[in-house]
């Protein structure tokens, strides 16, 4: 029978016990999945491939939620004010988590490294390098060439001042000692459409974004941006291969992201749930048909993934004085 006192104690050893049961369920009500832009783009549409295989391993809904704006800052910001209990998470890219900061810097509401982590970097997203079919060069060397003897003669499209695509095509300049002058768009679309039309003679973009014209030979793919082949292109060659560029890699990437200080085992629940979605052949087929390159890292590996790519980011925004307007 109970004293009064030891059924206090009693009462007492519930209540403490309550909230480790209720962590401990994890998950039990839907999950946001945050994505920094409109839908219908790349990382929305990486979102929503994911979204069904987690509902379905976690048994609770996961629900892409568009948080358009700033350079895909308001939802790298709603990320890092979020509580750290796994219910608020984001598909992220280079941009609001390795580039930002270099560029906005002040303006900055939120620190990447500092307030949001990866639970995995899901895809490589490699840029294509490509060309007007009537300019004079087909291959990276002749590029090169052509431009060490035209300084500032050729132009080079991206989809805007300070994402992957530009630097990618800065980090060209500066490796090979050449000057090609960028045009930013608003959009792939125009950047893309402007190569086919012979307004720029070059650009870096997304395969998604100019595969119809490659397949029409309105667009010629000299290269890929990546370290190794897509599979999509076997037959075009990376930068890379050139070998005077040999070091030469520039991709942006897509991942899951959690507010910095979310548990470890909710982490690691939200990264096996991740990887086993992305080691199911249907899944890594349709990632593959969008031009990405479906990765394996585990915990740590993407999170020394995306600071080193952070890194990297910083020193080509600086080297190349790569500015934004206020």
């Amino acid at each position: 029978m109970l004293t009064r006192r030891g059924s206090l104690a009693a009462l007492g050893v519930a209540a403490l016990a309550r909230p480790a049961l209720a962590q401990g369920a994890y998950p039990n009500r839907p999950i946001r999945l945050l994505v920094p832009y409109a839908a219908g783009g790349g990382q929305d549409i990486s979102a929503r491939l994911l979204a069904e295989p987690m509902r379905a391993a976690l048994g609770q809904p996961v629900v892409v939620e568009n948080r358009s704006g700033a350079s895909g800052m308001i939802a790298a910001q709603a990320l890092a004010q979020a509580a750290p209990d796994g219910y608020t998470l984001m598909l992220g890219g280079a941009g609001e988590t390795a580039i930002n900061h270099h560029l906005f810097k002040e303006r900055m509401t939120y620190q990447p490294v500092r307030d949001i982590r990866p639970v995995m970097v899901v895809v490589k997203v490699p840029n294509v390098v490509m060309g007007f079919p009537q300019a004079p060069f087909a291959t990276i060397a002749e590029l090169v060439d052509q431009a060490k003897a035209r300084p500032g003669a050729f132009s080079y499209s991206s989809s805007g001042i300070g994402n992957p695509q530009h630097l990618a095509g800065e980090l060209l300049n500066h490796m090979a000692g050449i000057r090609t002058v960028h045009v930013p768009y608003r959009g792939s679309g125009p950047a893309v459409t402007d190569i086919a039309a012979g307004v720029v003679q070059f650009g870096y973009n997304s395969l998604a974004s100019g595969l119809s014209l490659i397949q029409e030979g309105r667009i010629r793919p000299i290269a890929v941006t990546s370290k190794e082949r897509m599979p999509q292109l076997p037959n075009v060659p990376t930068v890379a291969e050139y070998a005077p560029l040999a070091q030469y890699e520039l991709v942006n990437f897509f991942g899951v992201f959690a507010p910095a200080a979310t548990p470890e085992p909710i982490m690691e629940r939200l990264h096996a749930v991740v990887s086993a979605a992305l080691r199911e052949p249907d899944l890594r087929g349709r990632f593959e048909g969008q031009g990405l390159l479906v990765q394996s890292m585990n915990l740590a590996e993407s999170r020394i993934f995306v600071a080193a790519e952070a890194e990297k980011f910083g020193e080509i925004v600086r080297t190349a004085n790569i500015t934004v307007d206020a």
